[in-house]
């Protein structure tokens, strides 16, 4: 066959030199979409001159025993191999096999895809999932993929909208989120959105976006945005804490606890663990909340522990109460001694050391 200096070179398959024939759009073979990409591989022989092509060496095939240069696999096999390493990330969360795989895929032309791919594969599934996408990306960039890699990426994924929305309805505001959480963790330059909404004005994935990023704390918002800590539903995550708290109370072991809150891997949701805690103290205790076995006691002593090991921070603990000071006139109706009661949590949570010298309102 011809190749671009229209030298005659060996055939990859070893048969004789034969002349390149027009392509046939009635093959069954054709497929459309690779022709219009202009992807194809190149074959080093001892006459033709691929240096001049700038081409890189990605592998070697043994069968032509020749050097490959371009991808080593067709956009179809790259897709398979890209939605089978996401979905075994799913199960394993092992980022690192899957910077591993695209690695030895070695198809740099095709890392757009992976972006798209694995928000696609996500949509459809939970919030876990989504939330294991996210730090993927975080994981990918900038190495294997690129800036223009994330940005083309998303382009993909934007065009393909009106597709994903036939099987997922929520498909725009989950992408919104993504896109949001992308700028966040920095593997998105905020231009990426303004450029979009000139090319695409009205687009309503990218304004969900910019509103997303546009609240108040949104950095801290959009880090849950799929829910607290592992991206579990925040009201999984609160029967979670309340059976831990509870059981907790019954056993006053400070170590299985501790292991516990550890394994939640949600240190920004602190604060809602200790506004539990202190809420159930109140409730086991009531009124009669002087001995020194008292549910409130126990809970204080919790805190201080968690804050001496740096499982929970400082900040955490008087956020916290800070919340539990707004809620008080409904804690009240259940537990008229709430105020006296937070009272003297606090003081003893000072006492403790897992509070600053003067609390602040958060």
């Amino acid at each position: 066959m011809f190749n671009r200096k229209g030298k005659w070179v060996d055939a990859m398959d070893g048969s004789d030199a034969i002349a390149a024939l027009p392509i046939d759009k009635d093959d069954p073979l054709y497929d459309e979409e690779e022709i219009e990409s202009g992807r194809y591989v190149l074959s080093s022989t001892a006459d033709a001159d691929i240096t001049s092509l700038n081409a890189t060496v990605n592998g070697y095939d043994p069968v032509a025993e020749k050097a490959v240069y371009g991808p080593m696999l067709t956009l179809a096999e790259f897709k398979i191999r890209i939605s089978d390493a996401i979905r075994e990330y799913f199960d394993s969360a092992d980022a690192d096999e899957v910077v591993r795989g695209i690695e030895e895929m070695k198809c740099q032309d095709y890392h757009p895809e992976v972006v798209k791919r694995a928000i696609s594969v996500s949509l459809d599934k939970g919030p876990r999932e989504r939330e294991l996408i996210s730090r993927l990306l975080t994981c990918l960039h900038p190495y294997p993929l690129a800036d223009q890699d994330l940005e083309a990426g998303f382009e993909l994924l934007l065009d393909s909208l009106d597709d994903l929305c036939i099987d997922i309805p929520d498909a725009k505001s989950m992408i919104g989120s993504f896109l949001a959480r992308a700028v966040v963790d920095e593997v998105l330059p905020p231009a990426f959105l303004s450029n979009r909404n000139n090319t695409h004005p009205g687009d309503g994935v990218v304004e969900k976006a910019v509103s997303l990023l546009s609240r108040e704390h949104c950095t801290a918002r959009l880090e849950k945005v799929w829910g607290p800590g592992d991206g579990r539903p925040v009201s999984e995550l609160k029967a979670e804490m309340d059976q831990l708290l509870k059981e907790y109370l019954l056993s006053r072991e400070l170590d299985e606890a501790a292991s516990c809150i550890r394994e939640m891997k949600a240190s920004h949701f602190h604060h809602e663990l200790v506004k539990r805690g202190v809420t159930i103290a109140m409730e086991e205790d009531g009124l009669d909340h002087t001995s020194n076995s008292s549910s409130l006691d126990a809970m204080a002593a919790l805190f201080s522990f968690l804050v001496r090991n740096a499982i929970v921070s400082e900040f955490q603990v008087s956020k916290g109460i800070s919340r539990l000071r707004k809620i008080l006139p409904d804690l009240k109706l259940d537990v008229p001694a709430a105020p006296a009661m937070l009272d003297e949590f606090e003081e003893m949570a000072r006492e403790g050391g897992c509070l600053p010298a003067k609390t602040t309102n958060c």
